[in-house]
């Protein structure tokens, strides 16, 4: 295998009309390879990435989370229809990942101190992530109409088994549907939270990055891309010169002949 017939491979599926994103995943996919096979002394060859475009992910509007959050009558729903809405109220508390939700056992919710802990993350390092308070009532009663023994599976199918990631992607699709919202990604919940973190509760990029679990900032700047109305919205709880008028500081003018 030459160069060459990596490049001929790049031009091979920008012919095809291939997206610059799905150049970049298969770029990376091979860049990850290649690397195994230098550490392994078989190549020394490897390929660079494929530049991606930047492009602002849609998010769930407010009116759709109002549908989504609108809570099921536990009396008379079924038991997976209560679980996806605790689910959606998780996913809008921590941003999460549909891996990370699936693997999440009840000893990993420490609801008296506030906080769930991430054991299954990409870089396998714990992360601990806060609840808020209307999240910690949420996951109480949950936890009692669950039931289960510490290392059973907290978000779990009707049978108890562990809720496989593409039963969860699928699972939400359903419920969104059935409250009328017509967006179905479960990562999109991901981008809302960046979102609404950053812009409606003037979080910080930084902070953002640990709840997101991410190593660097670069990482997190693909769930930050803001759009032009988010940036005049509570400007002037932000800005400068708003701050310095509101607090009635005075501009002194220079004397004259200076």
């Amino acid at each position: 295998l030459q160069k060459a017939d990596l490049d001929a491979m790049i031009v091979s599926m920008r012919d095809a009309g291939f997206s610059p994103n799905s150049i970049n995943s298969y770029t990376r996919v091979l860049k990850s390879f290649f690397s195994w096979c230098n550490e392994q002394g078989l190549t020394r060859l490897n390929i660079p990435l494929y530049k991606a475009e930047e492009t602002v992910k849609e998010t769930y509007s407010d009116a759709e989370l109002t549908a989504l959050l609108k809570k099921p009558d536990i009396r008379k729903t079924t038991f997976a229809e209560y679980r996806d809405w605790v689910i959606v109220n998780f996913l809008l508390n921590c941003g999460s990942c549909a891996a990370t939700v699936g693997a999440i056992q009840i000893r990993d919710v420490d609801l008296d101190g506030g906080v769930v802990f991430y054991r299954h993350t990409k870089n396998r390092k714990t992360q601990v992530i806060p609840l808020c308070s209307p999240m910690i009532a949420i996951l109480r009663e949950y936890q009692r109409y669950r039931s289960g023994e510490s290392t059973d599976y907290l978000f779990c199918t009707e049978t108890g088994s562990q809720l496989t990631e593409n039963g969860l992607r699928q699972s939400i699709a359903r419920y969104n549907m059935r409250h009328g919202v017509q967006k179905t990604s479960i990562h999109l919940f991901r981008h809302t939270f960046a979102r609404k973190y950053l812009i409606d509760c003037g979080g910080d990029a930084f902070t953002l990055q640990k709840l997101l679990g991410h190593s660097t900032l670069a990482m997190t700047k693909h769930y930050c891309a803001i759009y032009d109305a988010d940036l005049t919205k509570n400007y002037d709880n932000f800005s400068p010169l708003a701050q310095m008028k509101a607090s009635g500081a005075k501009i002194k003018m220079p004397a004259k002949g200076c």
